[in-house]
């Protein structure tokens, strides 16, 4: 038993235990109200009055104790009436001043909301708040934004605009609340670093649907948007080609050619910009930021394993080192990012053969060390599943494993789970429709072709449709309802071929080969997109890094890495609050304002959840 230091009040010391004897008990004051006992005050709402006690409704809200100071009533006043509220909300602010709990809904939340703010109740407003919260999805969440703001929920706001800018192409393209946003309110979105947009050419289709949708009280609005768009001089013909193309230019000749003339007055703009500047309107320094970057963490990096971090900036195009040197080096590790940490689980210095596990912060910046596997693991495979962890095969330093176990955040505690069928080091895993998937590896003797699957409800191993081909040093990924072995090692030559599982059918199919050969690499989908990171490629450590578009069927060069490496692990990390300090830096771009009329206070209705 731990002991705390006590506290001294009053020159009185009393310890924790007697603290809690202190402690409201507030099952026993809605007693007494329930019973109808030692009442001394009555709210009186639309002629129902609710009787209650002044200090519980004090202790609940600043305007009851206002309301209830001498400066404002007699003493002998027992009866106060409350303009503005419905019997029934009066009827749950009495309850959660009693109870510190109500049963929020989708229906009484936005005026449960109002009452609690016109009242200055701010545990209910927080409560309302997480349930908004919780709810925000792509049809509701401007709605949530506007409310928000009316209501001085700035928490709330600032997450239902997040929501927004993460989620715009899909906001886009289904919300009826996106069409009937004010020009200032589109204005306040499509400027900001933080709209999540892969190419520019959304946002002129997004200003285009906005457009459209009132088309002729809006399009003489169209050349207040347009400068948002940010393009350089380089980009205008490729911009040009897709508005030819969008779907809202073949409504009618007259609407056309104004979208033209407004457009080519915007790249009339920029090429006076630049031509003043001598640097492009909207360079690399001004893209907007990535919603998610992917990490390339560890490796083999000439003859030496290395604790090199890079990340790699999908609107830059750049990969910024991002290393922690107080971490030791490391390769051949697995590594996972769950509930806002990475973990860098097994894996080999050159020296030992780990199986430590350490978890990072990335927006702390903050390592701790955490339990340790059971077994030592290099070679290791790693997944997440349901905020679990697993950890399956690997090497030990002398025998190639065939053991899994899996990681519970909560407990800080690691379960040996049923053995795979096959000793499998070199291998690659993924997750798909609630079960893991494990492909390849090399078991001491030989390269591997098998695959098998684990369902976490049975703890058991399955034996799946073979692949192909051989494949050591493989990389598996679930993209797009397939599990995809791509590249490795067939016991003979590195491999650039690649192949896709399907649950459905248990078969293989082949498609597209990388350009370049490799294995002992990196894998990871972001944004609808399959990479490959680094490697061997049967000769020299590679930086080569290339992505797959299941939808092309295939392969474009990406940049390069920085420092070449091969036994790396790579992840994906989405919606850090500080960003900026894993991509390439931004300029700021000068704000072009339409007005400083408040934002976000146009419309207060919210879609219903």
């Amino acid at each position: 038993m731990y002991l705390t230091e006590p506290e001294s009040v009053a020159g009185l010391v009393i310890t924790n235990m007697e603290t809690n004897r202190y402690t409201v008990d507030y099952s026993v004051l809605n007693e007494l109200r329930l019973e109808g006992s030692f009442f001394d005050v009555a709210i009186s709402v639309n002629g129902v009055v609710f009787p209650a006690h002044k200090n519980v409704l004090c202790c609940c809200s600043v305007y009851f104790r206002t309301l209830f100071s001498n400066r404002w009533s007699s003493k002998e006043k027992k009866v106060y009436n409350i303009p503005g509220v419905s019997p029934d909300m009066m009827e749950m602010i009495i309850t959660f001043a009693y109870t510190k709990t109500v049963p929020v809904t989708s229906e009484n939340v936005q005026q449960l909301l109002a009452v609690a703010d016109q009242l200055n109740i701010l545990g209910l407003k927080n409560l309302c708040s997480d349930f908004l919260e919780s709810h925000l999805c792509l049809e509701n969440c401007i709605g949530i934004c506007r409310f928000a703001y009316y209501y001085c929920c700035p928490d709330l706001r600032l997450k239902a605009f997040r929501f927004i800018l993460y989620q715009f192409e899909d906001l886009v393209r289904v919300s009826e609340e996106f069409l009937q946003l004010s020009l200032i309110e589109l204005s306040d979105i499509i400027e900001k670093d933080e709209l999540n947009v892969r190419n520019e050419s959304q946002v002129f289709d997004a200003v285009m649907r906005w457009i459209y949708y009132q088309g002729e009280e809006r399009k003489g609005i169209l050349a207040n948007l347009l400068p948002k768009v940010r393009l350089a001089l380089k980009d205008t013909k490729h911009f040009l080609e897709s508005v030819k193309k969008s779907h809202h230019m073949s409504k009618n000749e007259e609407y056309k050619l104004y979208v033209l003339r407004a457009m080519l007055q915007m790249i009339y703009d920029i090429g006076i910009n630049e031509a003043t500047t001598q640097e492009p309107s909207c360079s690399t320094a001004h893209c907007r930021l990535p919603y998610s970057i992917l990490l390339s963490i560890g490796g083999w990096s000439n003859i030496h394993p290395t604790n090199a971090i890079e990340a790699y900036d999908s609107r830059a195009k750049i990969w910024t080192d991002v290393t922690c040197e107080t971490e030791a080096p490391r390769a051949y590790l697995g590594t996972a990012y769950t509930k806002g940490h990475v973990y860098f689980i097994g894996g080999y210095d050159n020296v030992e053969y780990y199986n430590r596990v350490r978890r990072f912060d990335p927006v702390q910046k903050v390592w701790q060390e955490v339990a340790p596997m059971h077994s030592r693991r290099c070679f290791v495979s790693v997944v997440v599943l349901d905020d679990l962890i697993y950890a399956m095969g690997g090497f030990d330093g002398h025998t190639r494993l065939n053991t899994a176990e899996k990681f519970n955040l909560e407990a800080n505690q690691w379960t040996l789970l049923s053995p795979m069928n096959e000793r499998r080091s070199d291998a690659s895993a993924t997750t798909l429709d609630g079960k893991i998937y494990i492909c390849g590896g090399f078991n001491g003797d030989d390269c591997l072709l098998t695959a098998e699957v684990y369902y976490p409800e049975t703890n058991q191993w399955s034996l799946i449709a073979p692949m192909t081909i051989q494949r050591s040093g493989v990389g598996v990924i679930a993209y797009k309802d397939e599990v995809y072995a791509v590249g490795g090692f067939d016991g003979e030559n590195s491999l650039n071929t690649a192949e896709a599982y399907s649950p459905l059918t248990d078969t293989w199919r082949s498609v597209s080969s990388m350009i370049t050969t490799r294995n002992n690499f990196g894998i990871e989908t972001m944004e609808d997109l399959l990479y490959v990171v680094g490697g061997y490629d049967g000769n020299t450590i590679s930086s080569k890094v290339e992505c797959y578009n299941k939808e092309t069927n295939e392969w474009q060069e990406v940049p390069d890495m920085n420092v070449g490496r091969s036994a790396l692990s790579c992840c994906v990390l989405s919606g850090l609050s500080n960003i900026r300090e894993y991509i390439v830096h931004r300029e700021p771009l000068k704000p072009i304002r339409l007005s400083d009329d408040r934002r976000w206070s146009s419309f207060y209705n919210m879609t219903p959840l």
